[in-house]
Order: C-alpha cells, then sequence, then structure tokens
C-alpha cells in the first residue's frame, strides 16, 4: 500500500493505492514522468491588447483546436475553440459578434473552469 496526496481543482485528498496481484513486500515504484504542457502564448493584436468580451472555458479540458487567429472578424456563436472534456469534443462559441483581439490558448494546451480562451473587441 501507499500514500499519495492528490490535488483536484484546488482540493487536496489523501489517497491510499494497493497493486493488485503485488505482495506488498515485493511491490516496487514505476512512476512514469507526467508530461505538462508549457503555459500558452498570449497573442494579442498590440502589446498587452485586450478585448472586453472573454470567451472562457465551461469546463477543464484540453484545446483540440483553435478555429480563430488574432484579427478575424467573428458573429455572434461562431465556433472559435473546440475542447475536449471526458472524451467528448465540445464547440466553444462567441457570446456576440466582434473582433479577435487575443488568443491565450494553443492547441494541446489544457484548461480550467473559467480560464480565458480568447478575448474580442466590439
Amino acid at each position: 500500500m501507499r500514500n499519495f496526496k492528490v490535488t483536484v481543482n484546488g482540493n487536496t485528498y489523501d489517497v491510499t493505492v494497493e497493486e493488485a496481484g503485488v505482495s506488498a513486500s515485493s511491490a516496487q515504484s514505476h512512476v512514469a514522468p507526467i508530461p505538462v504542457s508549457a503555459p500558452a502564448q498570449k497573442t494579442a493584436a498590440n502589446a498587452g491588447g485586450e478585448g472586453s468580451i472573454k470567451v472562457k472555458a465551461p469546463m477543464p479540458g484540453n484545446i483540440v483546436d483553435i478555429k480563430v487567429s488574432v484579427g478575424d472578424k467573428v458573429e455572434a456563436n461562431s465556433v472559435v475553440v473546440v475542447l475536449e472534456a471526458m472524451k467528448m469534443e465540445n464547440e466553444i462559441v462567441t457570446p456576440s459578434s466582434g473582433t479577435v483581439v487575443s488568443v491565450n490558448v494553443s492547441k494541446g494546451s489544457s484548461v480550467n473552469t473559467d480560464d480565458v480562451l480568447i478575448t474580442i473587441s466590439e
């Protein structure tokens, strides 16, 4: 049996894990490194620029595709990002029309609930 501390969405849990089919005296630790995504580069039309409309992640997940670039004109309910969560691809749409000012995520990056994905100016 091994004890671990696991943090999920800011909550820390103490977890005890037992390897199935292995006696406690002969169990060896086989820990593989977990790849960590580099922080997403913020791309903005002007230095430090950020739009007044923020499109946020509704749930934690991974960015599968980004459908827009800085400077693109978008209409209300346009798909801007595809977010994979629990093996389902979710299309994230704009709440209103405008111009994309910043793209705050990159393809393959992980996001948490309420992370800002893109910003738009009207």
